[in-house]
């Protein structure tokens, strides 16, 4: 356990999962603890990984897998989610956990009409009454305090900023035609492609 103690992530995803479950509607348990053993990025898990009749089973503990692809069909029993799919990002979409009995739900991606909270940025404004509210992009969560800190001490009027993001899951792994353009066809693990972004 002690590279759970060392891991914030790790120790996060052990005790929370452990005590609820996760909602994945894109793959079956059994794939589930196939990718999990056999990670390519992050090498094999260091748990014991398995399954029984539809639950993820993590050193003998039972994690509840909810397969459903409509949110408000789950009996979530909790209080909190994070939606970290990438499909329910706006307000409207998220009604569908509160729905079904979740009191919050947060939303690991921006979001176009939900309020977007920054730890040392804007946090301040949080008032407790959101029901659904966005922690933005990973790249929003880089610029915003470093913005925050230089407009605050001498003021920005306009700005620009680059990002050199890892490979996504949208992104082609070998040269192969695209609807995007001819920089997106290209292998993005040989090659750094330019692209505009609305995530920050």
């Amino acid at each position: 356990m002690a590279q759970v103690a060392d891991n914030p992530q790790l120790w996060a995803f052990y005790s929370c999962l452990s005590k609820r479950g996760l909602f994945d509607p894109f793959i079956s348990v059994d794939f589930m603890v196939y990718l999990i053993k056999h990670d390519s990025t992050q090498c094999n898990f260091f748990c014991d990984v398995s399954y029984k009749n539809g639950k993820l089973i993590v050193n003998e503990n039972e994690i509840n897998v909810f397969t459903e692809k409509e949110p408000s069909n789950v009996s979530w029993g909790v209080e909190y989610v994070v939606e970290a799919t990438g499909i329910f990002t706006t307000i409207d979409k998220c009604q569908s956990y509160l729905q079904a009995g979740a009191k919050k739900v947060i939303i690991a991606a921006p979001s176009t009409d939900a309020p977007m909270f920054i730890i040392e940025v804007n946090e301040d404004k949080y008032t407790g009454k959101e029901t659904v509210l966005s922690n933005a992009s990973c790249t929003t969560n880089c610029l915003a305090p470093l913005v925050k800190v230089i407009h605050e001490k001498f003021g920005i009027i306009e700005g620009l900023m680059t990002t050199v993001h890892s490979s996504t899951s949208i992104q082609n792994i070998i040269d192969e035609p695209s609807n995007e353009s001819w920089r997106a066809e290209r292998g993005a693990a040989q090659n750094i492609i330019p692209s505009s972004t609305d995530a920050a």
